[in-house]
């Protein structure tokens, strides 16, 4: 294993340090065998626990496993429609098409910032802003659609859902109608309607989870946990109305044999409640049902492909467009992109 100058010099100060507590001058010959045989037993020991130190680094990064699902025929090729034109965007953690304005998204920042969602369009327009009333953001992770206690309204859920130390007893979702969007930048921050509130715990302990998904007729949310070894767990619940403190139930986990890794870190389902796209920092994966009747919670043990959702750079957001014949994604660094693999 070959060292790079900074270990060399690092071994040579050693050594140099070495030979003045012996008291030897390293540029005159040593004449005492025995002080010749320290140095060099001292100098090997070093080297070896170098070598041991630099394995043990880099064995603290997460792997990515080399053997990943096939790749998706169903999609083309990844592009960048436009960079969001709102800068406050500077973490783009969650991604969802709007359903009250067609052709716009919905988005938040990451954890530590304000309890804002931003509105966009396809061309990466800023379309608002909007403080979610009666929320806090401690680590908003992921957010998506779904039906609420109104009939015909659309509701937006928010999941406060990061744990990166793994330790919050409780985490939280957001819900509100979704608001409507207008045709241009109003300027300032708007409020949205009150937000109902639910405290959800673990059957089996705490989680760091990024991904949260809500069946588009059901309400039924879906939490898929982030994990650097094993493979990702999904736990369910049915929304209670109102909000409330409620337990989640665990349905199922994630082959990750078949993930570059088990960072999940985005999921959306589409709009017609047959497929399931996850995310994480290398690429996508979507699951399909194997026939409209099956129960939805059996796309968990399909087949799954991965699906190249462009460059992300840190990516940790998915969607489906809102005709469902796209997968859309964003990434967590400036300037934000807006991609697009469109369904063949």
């Amino acid at each position: 294993m070959s060292q790079s100058p900074k270990q060399k010099r690092r071994q040579v100060g050693a050594l140099q340090k070495l030979a003045s507590f012996l008291n030897i001058d390293l540029n005159m010959k040593i004449s005492n065998v025995v002080k010749f045989l320290v140095v060099m037993v001292s100098l090997l020991v070093f080297a070896a626990c170098q070598h041991v130190s630099s394995q043990k680094k880099s064995k603290a990064r997460p792997a990515t496993n080399p053997k990943t699902a096939p790749a998706s025929d169903a999609y083309g090729p990844p592009t960048k429609l436009a960079e969001l034109e709102d800068r406050a965007i500077e973490e783009s953690s969650g991604l969802i098409a709007s359903r009250t304005s067609p052709g716009c998204y919905w988005t938040h920042n990451d954890a530590g910032n304000e309890a804002l969602i931003y509105a966009f369009d396809s061309n990466g327009r800023r379309r608002g802003v909007w403080r979610v009333s009666g929320a806090t953001s401690e680590d908003w992770e992921d957010i998506s659609a779904g039906p609420g206690p109104k009939p015909h309204t659309n509701y937006l859920y928010i999941g406060d859902i990061g744990d990166k130390s793994v330790s919050r007893s409780q985490i939280t979702i957001y819900r509100i109608p979704e608001p409507v969007i207008p045709n241009s930048d109003p300027g300032a921050t708007q409020q949205t309607a009150p937000a109902e509130v639910f405290r959800l715990t673990y059957p089996d302990g705490k989680h760091n989870a990024e991904a949260l998904i809500v069946h588009p007729s059901s309400g039924r949310i879906y939490i898929v946990t982030k994990v650097e070894s094993g493979n990702p767990g999904i736990y369910a619940i049915d929304a209670p109305a109102g909000g409330g403190n409620a337990r989640l139930t665990r349905v199922g986990e994630i082959d990750a044999s078949g993930l570059s890794s088990g960072l999940i870190t985005g999921g959306a389902i589409s709009p017609d409640g047959l497929r399931v796209a996850l995310c994480n920092y290398d690429q996508g994966y979507e699951f399909i049902l194997p026939d409209a009747s099956a129960p939805f919670d059996s796309i968990w043990k399909q087949p799954f492909r991965s699906v190249d959702l462009g460059n992300r750079k840190h990516g940790e957001s998915i969607a489906y467009r809102l005709d469902g014949k796209a997968l859309m994604a964003t990434s967590e660094r400036l300037p934000t992109p807006l991609l697009q693999a469109v369904r063949r």
